[in-house]
């Protein structure tokens, strides 16, 4: 076979076989790699606030009422005289006909009725705030949080750009164009006048203060029997205070001004006693008296004369004298002046 035709015949197959790939690259279908694209995320539910509402106040959150259940022996004077209260409070609180009757395991409330109770802690409980509701964005809408554009809130009939500054060429007309267009120099403005001082008004003088009692550290103790102490204050003895020798007779005072709140025989151990409330803190207790001259809700002024020392309940002529504070027995040494 000639070159020329060989070669003719090889480019005729070359051409053939192009076209062939060609037809096959046109007619096959693409095949998609699924396993290589990861899926779109599913768009965030709203997520509801997890807030739990607030506890409702309940007895737990009270003081409890003070109380104190009778036991063997207890009347309701000593009870009384050991909580600091009058005996006819116990008996109003409590419903009792009968202040000489009470049973053994009786509770007895040792505060008013009705009274609000306080919080412990102090805290006061409020309903918690509820978190604002989380709005779903959708594709291409703008969100209300995310910072808008400059060029979108700008109002382009009121915005307003400054003159652009530009240089002119040097010249004797220039100068005076511009010596006649110079703003003018600025004129000083008087400063206004000061206003005249309001006038000074005199301030009222203060009231001098008033001891109505109630102020425990006002309380002016005197001593309620001239004599000796035979028995000193202790924590151990059946009566808690002091006793003070005298004579049959002998004049008791008030050792402060108050109230009388008790006078009888219905504490034991103590023969005719005398009771006087002070204050909301303080009590004093006179005992053995002979002879009681005051009755129950009478006011007294301190050193006034309530009864006569005598020696009832008691081996020997002499003054019982105690001061309680809160009920509780006090020193009444620590509160009487020196001797």
């Amino acid at each position: 076979m000639p070159f020329f035709t060989a070669a003719r015949y090889a480019l005729i197959v070359l051409l053939a076989a192009a076209v062939a790939g060609c037809a096959s690259r046109a007619t096959r279908a693409p095949v998609e790699d699924r396993a290589s694209v990861p899926p779109k995320p599913a768009p965030p539910a709203a997520a509801a606030p997890a807030l739990a509402p607030p506890a409702a106040a309940g007895p737990a959150g009270e003081v409890p009422v003070p109380t104190h259940v009778v036991k063997r022996g207890d009347t309701l004077y000593q009870i009384a005289l050991d909580a600091g209260l009058d005996y006819r409070d116990l008996v109003a609180w409590n419903n009792i006909e009968n202040p000489n009757v009470i049973r053994v395991g009786q509770v007895l409330r040792l505060a008013p009725p009705g009274e609000p109770a306080a919080s412990p802690s102090g805290v006061t409980t409020a309903p918690l705030r509820t978190a604002p509701a989380v709005v779903e964005a959708k594709p291409g809408a703008p969100s209300a949080s995310a910072p808008q554009p400059a060029t979108a809130a700008r109002n382009t009939e009121n915005y307003k750009s400054q003159p652009k500054a530009f240089k002119e060429p040097y010249s004797e007309q220039a100068l005076r164009e511009a010596a006649r267009v110079a703003p003018p120099e600025p004129v000083a403005m008087a400063a206004p006048a000061p206003a005249p001082a309001p006038r000074a008004e005199s301030a009222p003088p203060p009231k001098p203060a008033i001891n109505d009692g109630d102020d425990d550290d006002r309380l002016d103790w005197v001593w309620p029997a001239k004599g000796k102490i035979v028995g000193t204050f202790s924590e151990t003895a059946n009566l808690k205070g002091i006793d003070i020798a005298g004579s049959a007779g002998q004049p008791v005072v008030a050792s402060a001004a108050g109230t009388v709140v008790y006078a009888g025989t219905g504490l034991r151990g103590y023969g005719k006693l005398i009771i006087v409330k002070h204050n909301k803190t303080y009590l004093s207790a006179y005992a053995h008296n002979r002879d009681i001259l005051v009755k129950e809700g009478e006011k007294v002024t301190k050193g006034q004369k309530i009864a006569e020392m005598g020696n009832t309940d008691a081996t020997e002529v002499k003054l019982h004298f105690e001061i309680r504070r809160l009920g509780k027995p006090m020193d009444p040494v620590r509160y009487l002046p020196p001797a």
